[in-house]
């Protein structure tokens, strides 16, 4: 059993949506992947997760958001690539959750978004468990005050990008880690 949770640690990979079969995911287990982010840890309780879950005609009201808000706020630095990407990008997808952090003011901003990073993770872990594609992307309108009312934040909330999900039309290649010895140092 303990090795187990060893090996889904070590085979998690970011899987893009162009790497997706275009096959729905079952709703059951995006929302086991949700229960799990909310088993996250977080100071003082705050339990700083907000999602917004995307899905179907969804997916398309996303694409059509983000992508009219960055042509209006990117002006003269206007890319078409990018805007063509924010159009079609959630469209490869099953879902689509964005990733949000309530921001509590009880602790550090800094804590808020910690806490979210491990529900994030939890929902990685989870989505690879059920050998789901999944990766967070956090480009585009992502840190646009002009974005938070579309996701249901507040002013002083953060938008933290969105965990694309989908199969995965093969399984990943295992990825590659430096040594752990030349990250830690050990004083006794």
């Amino acid at each position: 059993m303990k090795n187990i949770i060893n090996e889904v640690i070590k085979t998690r990979r970011s899987v893009y949506p162009p790497m997706y079969t275009g096959e729905i995911v079952d709703d059951k287990i995006i929302h086991q992947m949700l229960e799990n982010a909310n088993w996250a840890p977080s100071h003082k309780r705050t339990e700083p997760w907000r999602f917004t879950v995307f899905k179907g005609d969804g997916l398309k009201k996303l694409a059509e958001f983000q992508s009219k808000l960055y042509k209006k706020l990117s002006r003269d630095k206007f890319e078409p690539n990018k805007y063509k990407m924010l159009k079609e990008k959630p469209l490869q997808c099953s879902h689509v959750i964005s990733i949000g952090a309530k921001i509590s003011g009880l602790v550090p901003e800094i804590e808020e978004v910690e806490a979210v990073a491990c529900a994030v993770q939890n929902m990685c872990l989870t989505a690879s468990t059920y050998q789901l594609g999944a990766y967070w992307g956090s480009g585009g309108i992502t840190y646009k005050q002009e974005s938070k009312v579309f996701f249901d934040l507040a002013k002083n909330d953060l938008l933290l990008g969105f965990l694309f999900i989908g199969v995965p039309k093969s399984q990943t290649s295992l990825g590659k880690r430096g040594d752990i010895n030349d990250k830690v140092r050990w004083i006794e």
